[in-house]
């Protein structure tokens, strides 16, 4: 796996804290830092979503995209699935994230809540690899709700 990530700052662009990761497989994506009300020079504009929340919600889509397939696996008729993250980071540099809730909402038909459960914990304990290794870090809950639709 690979990606590049490259300053846009340098070329003129409007935030000086700006930079475009661009994947192995090809496809683009944005950051940007927070303003500095300080040193505006060395803040970003708020023209895209900062790399800490890139890293969010990549497992958020790590661990979600689990949870689907163990069900779909299982036979569930699920229909839908959303993870909420909500996070904690540490005060001081390097500011990591010491707790992550994600709160998992899957829609389905029948779907039985022992299968969410275990769903959440395979990916949590055996498949995320990012949530597992940000959980050397961060204590990591979770919850859901299954809406029957």
């Amino acid at each position: 796996m690979e990606c590049t990530v490259t300053w846009t700052g340098a070329a003129g662009t409007r935030s000086g804290m700006g930079f475009l990761a661009e994947t192995g497989s090809g496809h683009v994506i944005a950051m940007d830092g927070a303003p500095d009300a300080v040193k505006p020079e060395n803040g970003g504009q708020n023209l895209a979503p900062r790399p800490m929340e890139t890293l969010l919600a990549g497992t958020g889509g790590c661990t979600a995209y689990d949870v689907v397939l163990i069900l779909k696996r299982g036979r569930h008729d699920v229909r839908g699935c959303s993870v909420k993250l909500s996070s904690e980071r540490a005060e001081v540099d390097p500011k990591v994230f010491t707790k992550i809730n994600m709160h998992f909402t899957v829609t389905g038909k029948g779907v039985p809540a022992s299968a969410v459960e275990r769903a959440i914990a395979m990916s949590h304990d055996k498949y995320c690899s990012a949530s597992i290794m940000l959980g050397k870090t961060a204590e990591i809950t979770t919850s859901f709700d299954i809406v029957d639709a």
